[in-house]
């Protein structure tokens, strides 16, 4: 970035086009440290986050109804079985975790009491056991009150295999759930573990006991608050149509004194990224939209000024890549496609997997699709600093790819596509529709073409690639096709999940109802065993190094080509406020502190 670059930005920030957050973000991106670009911008006389305007309520409601609209319609609203982002967000207007996490990655409490540290005694130094005290007076929706039991539920729920949760990953380090009394939890640990704020913080949110018991196990996706969630959040639901439209209410027993300020929610779901955009940015139909990273930053821009609404940008470790399938998607075994009881007949080829990691037109996504979103990288793991994994940039090079397949005896032939020993380059490449993911396609097309590299594209319904319907072969879980355009989410500042989903347990199959993680479905002893020693390893020093050693491995294993960590964006009409935003929690964490200012 040279000086009038510099400047330009520095002037988006002062006039709200971009957030301090993403400038800063920017600088740590271009080995510019924190303080120093804290220095550019108070120089232009941008406020520090202390310095803003804060809004005290002093009453529950008042505020009339707030309308959202989503590109993504949410199809199911129990944060236990939802796979995707979309029923994630739709949960979090009714359901909450223990607690959550800020935009600097400190936990904060929700549902619990105060955050377990070792010096109040709730956790231990060993890091064995962790004591959670539950915030007393809260109800669930029903008005049976929340109790320590229902977190003991919770553990219960997602560990019975038959139940089909893909949280089973985060609570797996547990060994034993107590309720110690009526409010408070004791959770210990099979081992020393430092991530122990993966169980019921964040996305993992609490459902309750007396609701979901009954549905427990197998008869898990039978449950009727499937549907009609039962939560203790800022908002009751009294409407909800599974891929289009959630409508809720006011809770009028909740917890936080003075909150929420909307009478009503209202929640729309379907349609594109970009007519999600123009309705906040431009017309001012709806209030918020939530992930316009879907859209153009050109086409955002242009929106943005009309002066109706403003985006927030927040970098965490969110990755836009292209998921390799290691498996056969054409050939069923056991009445399963992409099993693993079979092999790719091509993709695991070095020589394949080579010219793949060299077709990634980087630059050219980067500068036509997404501009302020997102940021190039060659690296899987990204954030927080001390786990980002240092990678080369990644250059396109159509001549060495072609070499490379030149050497691994990949020949063209009369139509131009590379063929061996009667095996054609041909690929399937689907995502779900939006229009950059599309573009995105059409760039890696291009380029796999000139290295003789045939590509199929598709693109399948937002709502039912994110889905977790284990019957419908169409998700993204499931992998019908050769390669996927996905952005998976990194939900805790501990990059121990996020690198859990590329272990081998996390493999999807009909055996788990798809609801597991590792799409491509890449698997090395190496790898889990690198993960297992880092769920134990207290030193915070050497844990980094092993996660920054899982990078390398996934990355050279040809399964995923990273390709921009991608901030979490979101558009809010101008007169929306406290909508904190923060990329490692749903956009709905803190809406019972949104309020319109008049």
């Amino acid at each position: 970035m040279n000086e009038h670059e510099l400047r330009a930005t520095l002037d988006d920030v002062t006039h709200g086009r971009i957030t301090r957050r993403w400038f800063i973000e920017r600088m740590l991106a271009l080995g510019i440290v924190a303080p120093v670009a804290s220095e550019m911008l108070a120089s232009v006389g941008v406020a520090t986050a202390a310095q803003q305007p804060t809004f005290t309520p002093t009453k529950r409601g008042g505020g009339g109804s707030l309308r959202i609209l989503t590109w993504q319609a949410p199809t199911i609203l129990n944060p236990r079985l939802a796979v995707g982002t979309k029923d994630w967000d739709a949960s979090r207007i009714f359901y909450e975790p223990l607690a959550s996490y800020d935009a600097d990655g400190n936990l904060i409490p929700v549902l619990a009491e105060d955050i377990p540290t070792v010096a109040n005694g709730l956790l231990a130094r060993d890091g064995r056991s962790v004591t959670w005290r539950l915030k007393r007076g809260v109800t669930w929706h029903d008005g049976k009150p929340l109790t320590a039991d229902d977190v003991v539920f919770n553990w219960q729920y997602v560990m019975d295999p038959a139940t089909g949760s893909p949280g089973v990953v985060g609570l797996q380090a547990i060994e034993r759930a107590d309720a110690v009394d009526t409010h408070t939890v004791r959770l210990t640990f099979k081992a020393p573990t430092p991530y122990w704020m993966a169980a019921f913080c964040g996305v993992s949110m609490i459902i309750p006991r007396h609701v979901f018991e009954p549905y427990r196990g197998s008869r898990s996706r039978e449950a009727p608050a499937n549907l009609r969630p039962v939560g203790t959040g800022p908002y009751r639901c009294f409407e909800f149509k599974s891929g289009d439209l959630i409508r809720a209410e006011i809770n009028p027993d909740y917890h936080v004194p003075n909150r929420p300020f909307f009478e009503t929610v209202e929640v729309k779901g379907g349609g594109d990224a970009v007519s999600a955009a123009r309705a906040v940015l431009q017309t001012g139909s709806y209030d918020y939209a939530p992930y316009m990273a879907g859209v153009d930053d050109d086409i955002l821009g242009r929106l943005e000024a009309t002066g109706k609404g403003k985006l927030d940008f927040a970098f965490g470790g969110d990755i836009t890549h292209i998921q390799v399938n290691q498996t056969d998607p054409w050939r069923e075994v056991d009445g399963e496609r992409s099993s693993i009881k079979t092999q790719h007949p091509f993709l695991v080829d070095p020589a394949v997997k080579t010219a793949l990691s060299l077709l990634i037109d980087r630059a050219s996504i980067q500068r036509e699709v997404f501009g302020r979103t997102g940021i190039a990288t060659t690296s899987w793991l990204n954030a927080p600093a001390p786990y980002a994994a240092k990678t080369p940039p990644g250059q396109l090079d159509v001549d060495k790819a072609n070499q490379a397949l030149e050497a691994g005896g990949w020949r063209r032939g009369p139509d131009g596509i590379r063929q061996r020993n009667g095996i054609k380059l041909k690929v399937v490449f689907q995502t779900a529709i939006n229009a950059s993911a599309q573009k995105i396609q059409a760039i890696v097309k291009q380029s796999a073409g000139k290295a003789g590299i045939d590509v199929e594209l598709k693109s399948i319904t937002p709502a039912v690639f994110g889905s977790s319907d284990p019957s419908n072969r169409d998700t993204y879980t499931h992998f019908s096709a050769d390669l996927q355009l996905v952005t998976y989410f990194q939900s805790a500042p501990d990059p121990e999940r996020f690198m859990s989903l590329f272990t081998s347990e996390e493999v999807p199959s009909k055996e788990n109802n798809y609801q597991r993680y590792n799409a491509p479905r890449w698997r090395s002893r190496a790898y889990d065993d690198l993960f297992s020693a880092a769920r134990t390893e207290i030193d915070p020093v050497k844990r980094a190094a092993l996660f920054i050693q899982m990078n390398e491995l996934l990355v050279q294993g040809g399964a995923v080509l990273p390709m921009a960590r991608r901030a979490t964006t979101n558009a809010r009409a101008i007169a929306i406020k406290g909508a904190d935003h923060t990329a490692w929690d749903r956009a709905f964490w803190r809406l019972a502190y949104w309020y319109r200012e008049a």
